[in-house]
């Protein structure tokens, strides 16, 4: 199985069909985020036979030209929106590498880190607006396919809502690492000090693989 075989099975589906017409709808008449060529950025960064980590995040971000189809992701000489600067904050905390000026992280996607939002695309100013048009439905067929095609990934959950993909995950087969959202609103309760990075490059050195690279 790879992404190519992963979306042929896919497009099968009603759901995914409906799915594709609604969101082509919306390109046509509202300002949608990311672009449409990178809604798909993370599987083409990301291959599934690369995968070691699985960061979840929610919708992409809203504002323009902020969105690169990543999760927590901004395309460069964006602003860092909050949450980044949270996870940046902790990265510097755990890792010791310095805060990038940078906010991309493709450099993470291309070592293996695949960034999942659990909605792939979002209306411009309003947040959410596209969590119910099916993405779930889509991204919960990625995780289980993860789940089921590779071993020993670890899956970084922040927050209750990529929590609520955890059912999906086998953890006799791979590494769960959970924690409060990097929000400025939740960051104080549990996710300053989880050290996510060194955490998940420990569970890949245990099991023979080889570490991110998390300096950017």
């Amino acid at each position: 199985m790879n992404w190519t075989s992963f979306f042929e099975q896919e497009q099968q589906k009603s759901y995914f069909k409906k799915l594709q017409e609604d969101v082509t709808k919306e390109y046509l008449e509202q300002t949608v985020f990311p672009e449409r060529e990178n809604i798909y950025k993370a599987f083409e960064l990301t291959p599934l036979e690369n995968i070691k980590v699985v960061i979840i995040g929610q919708d992409p971000y809203h504002g323009k030209g902020q969105a690169e189809g990543l999760s927590f992701s901004v395309q460069k000489g964006v602003k860092q929106p909050p949450s980044l600067k949270n996870i940046f904050k902790e990265l510097k905390s755990d890792t010791k590498y310095d805060i990038p000026e940078s906010g991309s992280l493709q450099k993470w996607a291309k070592q293996g880190v695949f960034l999942l939002n659990t909605t792939l695309t979002v209306r411009e100013k309003s947040p959410a607006s596209h969590a119910k048009i099916g993405w779930q439905t889509f991204t919960d067929h990625v995780i289980q396919c993860i789940n089921e095609q590779t071993e020993h990934v670890v899956f970084i959950l922040w927050g209750a809502h990529a929590q609520k993909k955890e059912t999906l995950i086998n953890k006799q087969k791979h590494c769960v690492i959970k924690s409060a959202h990097p929000s400025p609103f939740s960051a104080h309760k549990g996710f300053f000090g989880s050290k996510p990075f060194s955490n998940a490059n420990h569970y890949l050195e245990k099991h023979h693989k080889k570490p991110i690279t998390w300096k950017l």
